[in-house]
């Protein structure tokens, strides 16, 4: 496959899993032997699909929004915004605040199929902004 083709392959995946919630969608998108390799998610595709789903649940409107994608060989770099009101359960009961964190991801194909993925959600600044973070005593001048 094409870099091109396996760009619009990652495209579908942000669109239709993340940004619409379809996770059926995936399943022609992955491989069968597929790996998660990012920190603390599960590491298959069910596994994958239940770790949007429960994203989706603590940000309903979640969007993620690609800023950048380079494709070289079998890999798939990709920059992204992930943006949402923390209004369902996260990690506790929803703050109603706002989030928007940059998303670094890289995936490696075969056949046109994802088959391996890292990411790098910014997570400190996502619970820094949801008010999940111990606030420091600032000392007084």
């Amino acid at each position: 496959m094409s870099a091109a083709q396996n760009q619009e392959v990652m495209r579908r995946v942000i669109e239709e899993g993340f940004n619409n919630g379809n996770y059926e969608a995936l399943d022609t998108l992955f491989a069968l032997n597929y790996q998660e390799h990012q920190f603390g998610l599960k590491t298959t595709l069910q596994g994958l699909k239940e770790d949007i789903r429960f994203l989706r649940t603590g940000f309903p409107d979640l969007h993620l929004t690609i800023e950048d994608m380079v494709a070289d060989g079998d890999k798939v770099w990709i920059r992204m915004t992930a943006e949402g009101m923390n209004s369902g359960p996260l990690m506790g009961p929803p703050t109603h605040k706002p989030m928007s964190v940059t998303v670094i991801d890289v995936c490696r194909f075969e056949n046109g199929k994802i088959v391996e993925h890292w990411g790098v959600p910014d997570r400190f600044a996502q619970m820094a902004q949801l008010g999940l973070l111990p606030q420091l005593n600032k000392p007084h001048a």
